[in-house]
């Protein structure tokens, strides 16, 4: 279920107190990825295609919403978009690292700016993973599988 804003999020106190590998094993259950992105049109494509991968989207439409949708909403991935309103992307990643329940939940930085150094501005803020836009999903998916440690991704719906 795509979440607009404040909107309704698609989590049972069990399903939040499952661990990831636990969730995994559960067939019908999928990975859940925030993505916080405030271009309109970037967050409706990305959302979309990763839906039809079997992934489920919860989205956020600026910085400091993005902390506090992960807070409540637990993703086990969350890509972030570093130019956002509000608070930027790499403020972000530093509050959501520093707290020690999300400590542990990979952040892929996803970006424009493609200059030198910018990847390694990313790392250093907390992001465990960096993508340039715009967006070529074969790679992204790669990192995200690779980050959600999934031998296999979920199945992609018809």
């Amino acid at each position: 279920m795509i979440a607009e804003g404040w909107g309704t999020f698609n989590t049972s106190t069990r399903a939040a107190s499952l661990s990831l590998q636990e969730r995994c094993a559960n067939q019908d259950a999928m990975a859940k990825i925030l993505l916080v992105e405030d271009n309109e049109m970037n967050r409706d494509m990305l959302s979309r295609r990763l839906e039809r991968r079997g992934y489920e989207v919860v989205i956020a439409v600026d910085g400091q919403q993005g902390v506090e949708v992960a807070q409540s909403a637990r993703p086990d991935l969350i890509l972030m978009d570093m130019s956002l309103p509000v608070m930027d992307g790499w403020e972000a990643t530093r509050q959501l690292k520093s707290k020690d329940a999300m400590k542990a939940t990979p952040i892929i930085a996803l970006t424009a700016h493609a200059m030198s150094g910018d990847r390694e501005k990313a790392l250093q803020a907390g992001c465990d993973d960096y993508d340039t836009k715009p967006i070529e999903l074969p790679r992204l998916l790669g990192k995200i599988e690779a980050l959600l440690g999934s031998a296999t991704p979920p199945t992609p719906k018809p």
